[in-house]
């Protein structure tokens, strides 16, 4: 019996080296997994279409440097308006009282100075007294020109010419120092806005031709010059291209929608897409997919992802031509597992 018990303590070690070289074995083993190589198709296209939406040309605020009641909005939302052109009027009780105090004030020093002028010619006043005496000349003038403006800013008139965007205030209610009170837009010249994937924007240039259509009003436009933005989304990796468009009718409006296409013809389009279900959301909502690298571990790749196409989706950024996506396997994955590629 003793030699039973002594055999099995014998034993014990052993047996735990051979379970712990079996799990370290079962740990080296690599993860079988499918993968896909990256390629770029290259689509000869005649162009590409965008949606969009139409702005003016440029915006002004128009405001009072005072504050006060307003009694009256001359104009209305979609109006159009000369530069000069009342825009609105603010009780002006207050500084009709102000000019007419600082009228009577300029008066009399007006009237001081006419006086003292004599005595001083006559060597009546000394030099310093004279000083003081016009110096309440200048003072009594300024409060005047001050009195004068301030009036004069009761009343709101358009800086531009254009078309009322949007009224902000009515009669009745009280206009603060720069608050705005009206927006005046210039539409003779609008701009269709859209926003375009960055793989694409080397297809646009200032002069590539272009066709708009609004649905709204069952019009469509040539565009013209284009101005590219610089600066991309920091979640879609996209650029706002700006395409001018004339105008004269007034018909198309800031807010309207519009249908893009980019006649670039003769461009070849290049586009990188893998199956839809390679692409993994984060909880913090970005995509991401795993890809095996050279050495056959596999990592999380940040994506951007474009349009679907059937069971295909078109990766924007994050990708390269010639990387592994893993397509079959990847539940198995955590980041720096070997894989075995089947």
């Amino acid at each position: 019996m003793k030699t039973t018990k002594i055999s099995i303590l014998l034993l014990l070690p052993i047996l735990f080296i051979a379970c712990g070289q079996q799990a370290e074995q079962r740990e080296k083993t690599p993860t079988l997994v499918q993968v896909e190589q990256v390629s770029v198709q290259t689509i000869a296209g005649d162009g590409m279409t965008y949606v969009g939406t139409v702005e003016e040309n440029s915006a002004t605020i128009v405001s009072f440097t005072g504050m006060g009641t307003l009694q009256h909005v001359a104009v209305s939302e979609g109006q159009s308006v000369s530069r000069g052109q009342l825009i609105a009027v603010m009780d002006d009780a207050q500084a009709r009282n102000m000019l007419a105090a600082a009228e009577a004030q300029s008066r009399m020093a007006e009237d001081a100075i006419v006086r003292y002028k004599l005595l001083h010619d006559e060597g009546s006043m000394t030099e310093a007294q004279w000083v003081e005496v016009e110096s309440k000349v200048d003072q009594a003038r300024s409060q005047l020109a001050i009195a004068k403006k301030n009036l004069a800013d009761t009343r709101l008139e358009a800086p531009v010419s254009g078309i009322v965007g949007k009224r902000y205030l009515a009669a009745g209610e009280t206009a603060l120092p720069s608050q705005p009170v009206v927006s005046i837009l210039d539409i003779s010249t609008v701009k269709v806005k859209i926003a375009v994937p960055e793989r694409e924007m080397k297809n646009i240039t200032p002069a590539t031709p272009t066709s708009i259509s609004v649905e709204a009003i069952g019009r469509e436009f040539q565009g013209g010059r284009i101005e590219k933005g610089v600066q991309a989304d920091a979640m879609t990796h996209t650029y706002d291209v700006r395409i001018r468009v004339e105008n004269k009718g007034m018909e198309l409006l800031p807010g309207m929608v519009a249908k893009v296409r980019v006649n670039s013809q003769g461009v070849k389009n290049e586009k990188c897409t893998i199956p839809l279900t390679a692409v993994q959301k984060r909880a913090e909502g970005t995509m991401f997919v795993w890809t095996v690298a050279a050495d056959g571990t596999a990592h999380r790749t940040t994506v951007t992802v474009g349009e679907t196409v059937g069971n295909s989706v078109e990766i924007l950024s994050g990708l390269n031509e010639g990387d592994r996506v893993v397509t079959a396997g990847y539940q198995k994955l955590s980041e720096g597992t070997k894989t075995r590629i089947k």
